[in-house]
């Protein structure tokens, strides 16, 4: 059981303790919000609409597979996209890094890659996201950007705000940071242009996302590829370093896979004796894990793609309030 759950998850000795310390965190948001908002710090607007994918809570929520699906979509409806996003585990710092394929995770982030790779479209890391945002227009053709995360980086002003939901934990115990996961208050969704709730029933006016598995492909040589339930019946070792790993391995139970699972903190940084395995069992690992691993691995070592389905309202509605913004 990892740190959210055992903690967060709702009320525990330890969310008390800290719950002084969360108070105190509430005032530092909300005076930095209304900073921004008053004008004594200053937002500054690039000249493409700018579409923030972020959340309220710490933990994965399902950013980066959205990231991804909204790219595709705003190609598909004749935009050029471009994605910014702060490298997060990445070893860069500095100047803004335009991301190719052949980048290294280790380099840029996990995540980074990961958009690069599958959304096939430019891609930009800086802790500052205004630059990021600025260097991606400088050299790449792109009328709007997208920013994987970013919902509390109110240096970079935006037109759309969406934020993801986790439909399993939601808001766990409903503190702020240290005492909870909330990065910002839950009132924050009532300033937020569209809300994507990942998995359960969405209630309000929530749009459900579902990350439907797609296929497996072998780590070492991805153009090797199986369908997704491959494995069913079958002993597996599931590897994941996210932020919600127990997602992934229900996703892989769900396809009959008799699992073995191996958790590991969000961005983790594996070393080969971390996947290897004294069985013949595959091992089965996140797409996001998989780009820090290829040299690591051997031909029984498995990605598992997914792919973020949204319903037509959700991309009916993004497309309307992106028209509206230009």
């Amino acid at each position: 059981m990892n740190f959210y759950d055992r903690y967060w998850s709702k009320a525990s000795i330890v969310s008390y303790l800290l719950w002084p310390l969360s108070r105190l965190f509430a005032v530092l948001v909300w005076c930095r919000y209304q900073a921004y908002r008053v004008g004594l710090k200053d937002s500054a607007t690039l000249p493409v609409p700018v579409v923030v994918v972020g959340n309220i809570t710490v933990g994965g929520t399902g950013k980066t597979p959205l990231v991804i699906a909204l790219v595709k979509l705003l190609r598909a409806a004749g935009f050029q996209p471009g994605v910014i996003s702060r490298g997060y585990g990445g070893s860069h710092s500095g100047s803004p890094q335009l991301v190719s394929a052949s980048s290294r995770a280790q380099e840029v982030g996990d995540e980074p890659l990961l958009i690069a790779r599958s959304a096939q479209c430019p891609v930009v890391v800086c802790a500052d996201r205004l630059e990021a945002g600025r260097h991606l227009l400088a050299n790449c053709e792109v009328n709007v950007i997208v920013s994987d995360d970013g919902l509390q980086h109110y240096r970079l002003a935006r037109d759309i705000e969406i934020c993801v939901i986790d439909g399993e934990r939601q808001f766990g115990n409903g503190q702020l940071l240290p005492a909870g996961p909330l990065r910002e208050p839950v009132s924050r969704l009532d300033r937020v242009s569209l809300i994507v709730q990942n998995g359960g029933e969405p209630v309000d006016d929530r749009y459900a996302m579902i990350l439907q598995p797609t296929f497996m492909s072998r780590i070492q040589d991805p153009e090797v590829r199986i369908p997704p339930d491959s494995f069913s019946g079958r002993q597996v070792h599931g590897v994941a370093g996210i932020g919600h790993p127990n997602r992934f391995f229900a996703t892989l139970r769900s396809l009959g896979m008799q699992l073995i699972p191996h958790a590991f903190p969000d961005h983790h940084q594996f070393v080969a004796k971390e996947i290897q395995f004294f069985d013949k069992a595959p091992v089965v690992m996140t797409e996001k894990d998989a780009v820090k691993c290829a040299d690591l691995t051997d031909p029984g070592h498995w990605q598992l793609h997914v792919e973020a389905v949204l319903p037509d309202p959700f991309n009916q509605a993004l497309l309307d309030k992106l028209k509206k913004s230009n």
